[in-house]
């Protein structure tokens, strides 16, 4: 039975999609403004972080990132070289210190081995092919790959986490296990490739992840993304 109504083209489900993501990044930056992330000296103090911000608060990771620049140690050559033992000492406050040891290590050594240490040679290769080179980094998953893609070696890929998934299944964009790959995918096909937008886009759903749509008590009544539909969450019952 035909009621009438016009079905929707996948290049017109496309186009919708383009329009409401760079709604929701407008929204965004009208309420936060410029994000100023990731926050470091030097591409390779941007690495550095990306590594040891795995399951810690970023505060605990400057602590870190200070005592190496203390130590005057904040350079491949310099981090590849020093023993784990006194190492792990300086990563400390970031947690799981001797795990993340070995992780900076890793890294480290594929800088120093491969790319004779010059992140400027590391940082010319394909695109793709160094995400491949950094996922066979022991320690070196998805996420930390393409922050170190987009926001060390500048490089336009959308970085993936929690509070994408969180956010955007929230609002209908996504399944809420929607894997790492897909929601990649969906904002690598939906928004240009530009590497400032993918970074303050990025930066920007951290921010709303942290500051209103929290994983256990949202606060969506004082949300800029309100006047988005949204999934009402039973953490989220009577709050918006």
């Amino acid at each position: 039975m035909n009621s009438g109504a016009t079905r929707k083209t996948g290049k017109e489900h496309d186009r919708d999609h383009r329009k409401q993501l760079m709604a929701v990044y407008r929204v965004l930056h009208r309420a936060y403004g410029p994000q100023h992330w990731w926050p470091g000296d030097t591409p390779f103090e941007v690495m550095v972080g990306a590594v040891l911000t795995q399951n810690t608060a970023w505060t605990n990771v400057e602590k870190a990132i200070e005592n190496l620049k203390r130590g005057k140690l904040l350079t491949p050559s310099r981090i590849d070289g020093i023993p784990e033992n006194q190492l792990a000492v300086l990563l400390k406050p970031s947690g799981f210190f001797n795990v993340k040891t070995k992780r900076l290590k890793n890294l480290t050594g594929l800088i120093m081995r491969r790319y004779a240490g010059r992140l400027g040679k590391m940082f010319s290769e394909n695109p793709a092919e160094l995400r491949s080179v950094l996922l066979a980094v022991n320690g070196i998953g998805k996420e930390t790959a393409d922050s170190i893609l987009l926001y060390a070696a500048e490089k336009p890929i959308f970085v993936v986490d929690a509070y994408t998934r969180r956010v955007f299944s929230r609002h209908g964009f996504l399944s809420p296990d929607a894997d790492y790959d897909s929601v990649q995918e969906f904002f690598m096909n939906n928004l240009r490739h530009d590497t400032l937008l993918f970074n303050e886009y990025h930066a920007l759903i951290v921010r709303i992840g942290k500051d209103r749509c929290k994983k256990r008590k949202p606060l969506c009544s004082i949300c800029p993304l309100s006047v988005f539909p949204h999934k009402e969450t039973a953490a989220g019952k009577n709050r918006g």
